[in-house]
């Protein structure tokens, strides 16, 4: 075995001793450890891409301890997998950048060391959920990455974020608790944990005819577990206040990679426990696509009523989701790839739309309504070119990430050429013409000139990226990522595509 093979044990262990030393040191050492465990991790992960890449294997595993399959626990790593962590390590570093300066106004110092501890916990899940090969340890790591999520909403201490961290939590909890009867059940018929062993037992299942209806049920409580907590319409009430009054740096986190880690181990159960093709043919993604498509309506038009920028950046977030499972519900492998590379998508611009709204609010007395922002593009323009890239790209403007994946999607629906065609070409565009209706009616207000004298009245400043530059450099490379998603997908979705063959 080569040397590099050991990355994604590395990452796991170097997120998570990190955290465990960040919590005896002073908040300062803990964040030097913080953002140099996640450049370190980055870097692994980059190098495990490229030795992927390279080489013809397509995947291996890494085994745990001295106990082979099936009793040992298992990683199991590809292509997919490290491109899944790099662009994890990416947009956490880059979010963290982003949201620094506000941390010493948001978190007491007291607590500052925690934030870091959370967020190391965060990655290391996250990173457990893109590599474990065992479906239980995957259940456990769903768990810290709830109770991390849940500290980074609340560790800012205001009414609104108790309130939306309980939230989430009863949420969560009910979607881990369908999550868990779904493995037990997957457990009971199989006798296996690890996701290649399950899925040689459930061919032998599906070949006999056995377990039809415990099967279906199964599924249905996997798929509906983990839908809830990653906030698909109608289980997204906990979004709009966890993102919207949390901490800058946790509102983009928890926008872009939370529920992307569950999204990824729903994609690894659909691929390399159950099968694709008989969940396809069990007609349960059915009820998904039209959860899918109602959410990616219902999302956008709350975003065009909601006044207060944050939260509309924050109901987006519901629409963003229910395209992803909408490209789950075509059954098509066309649509699971675009729904890959809309989470790639997603997680750069999202974060960036976060980020670069604080800068735009902290220009106009720190007021988030939305005719308060009334030219703050010019009173911060970083954080203005900021906002209207990531606008850009989530309405689908071509040269940016969205397009493109908003183009797959339509390519995926015609090549499915079933009765889910025609709903989802006319919801796909109906949703881009309302996404094109709040973020670009915002861009217009950010960029309306506002009288000198009518600044000074409310007390709005202008702000230098000079002033602020790591988050001047956050905003710079979260516009490059989305450029570069845009104009040079094609290597991407290869990737992509290659890392779902392996999943088979």
């Amino acid at each position: 075995m080569a040397f590099v093979q050991n990355v994604p044990f590395f990452s796991i262990m170097i997120s998570m001793f990190a955290g465990i030393i960040s919590s005896i040191l002073p908040a300062k050492a803990a964040r030097k450890l913080n953002i140099a465990a996640i450049v370190v991790i980055g870097g692994l992960s980059a190098w495990l891409l490229s030795f992927m890449m390279q080489s013809d294997m397509g995947y291996y595993t890494y085994m745990m301890g001295h106990f082979p399959a099936p009793w040992g626990n298992e990683i199991r790593a590809g292509v997919l997998e490290a491109l899944m962590a790099l662009v994890f390590c990416v947009v956490m570093l880059l979010s963290l950048m982003g949201g620094l300066h506000k941390l010493e106004e948001e978190v007491e110092p007291s607590k500052e060391n925690l934030f870091y501890i959370l967020v190391d916990l965060l990655l290391g899940s996250l990173l457990a959920l893109v590599y474990t090969n065992d479906i239980f340890t995957a259940y456990v790591f769903v768990e810290i990455n709830t109770l991390a999520a849940c500290g980074l909403i609340a560790i800012r201490q205001i009414g609104r974020t108790f309130e939306a961290a309980v939230r989430y939590m009863i949420m969560s909890l009910l979607g881990s608790g369908l999550l868990l009867m779904g493995i037990c059940m997957l457990y009971d018929m199989t006798g296996h944990l690890l996701m290649s062993n399950m899925k040689e037992s459930i061919a032998l299942i599906i070949a006999e005819g056995t377990y039809a209806v415990p099967m279906l049920v199964t599924i249905g409580l996997i798929i509906v577990g983990l839908a809830i907590k990653s906030a698909l319409f109608p289980f997204h009430a906990w979004l709009p206040d966890a993102y919207g009054y949390s901490t800058v740096s946790s509102a983009a986190m928890l926008s872009s990679l939370v529920s992307k880690g569950y999204i990824f181990l729903l994609v690894k159960i659909i691929y390399r426990v159950i099968g694709f093709e008989y969940i396809a043919d069990s007609k349960v993604l059915n009820i998904i696509f039209w959860f899918a498509i109602f959410g990616m309506i219902f999302g956008s038009v709350n975003a065009i009523w909601e006044k207060d920028i944050r939260r509309m950046i924050a109901f987006s977030s519901v629409a963003q989701i229910g395209y992803i499972y909408m490209g789950f519900g075509l059954g098509v492998e066309a649509g699971m790839i675009a729904s890959v590379f809309h989470m790639l998508m997603h997680s750069a611009t999202k974060s960036m739309l976060f980020i670069s709204a604080i800068g735009l609010t902290d220009a106009s007395g720190y007021k988030r309504d939305f005719f308060e922002v009334t030219g703050a593009g010019y009173r911060n323009k970083i954080a203005g070119v900021g906002f209207v890239v990531g606008s850009f790209s989530m309405v689908g403007i071509p040269m940016f990430a969205g397009f493109v994946s908003k183009l797959m999607f339509a390519q995926a629906a015609i090549e499915d050429a079933s009765w889910r065609m025609f709903p989802a070409i006319i919801v796909l565009s109906i949703s881009t013409i309302l996404n094109a209706v709040y973020f670009l009616k915002t861009v217009l207000r950010i960029y309306t000139p506002m009288p000198k004298e009518q600044q000074e009245a409310k007390g709005y400043v202008n702000i230098s990226w000079k002033q602020h530059k790591v988050y001047a450099v956050a905003i710079v490379l979260f516009i490059i990522v989305n450029v570069f998603l845009g104009c040079n997908s094609k290597p991407i979705l290869m990737l992509i595509e290659q890392g779902l063959h392996n999943f088979m």
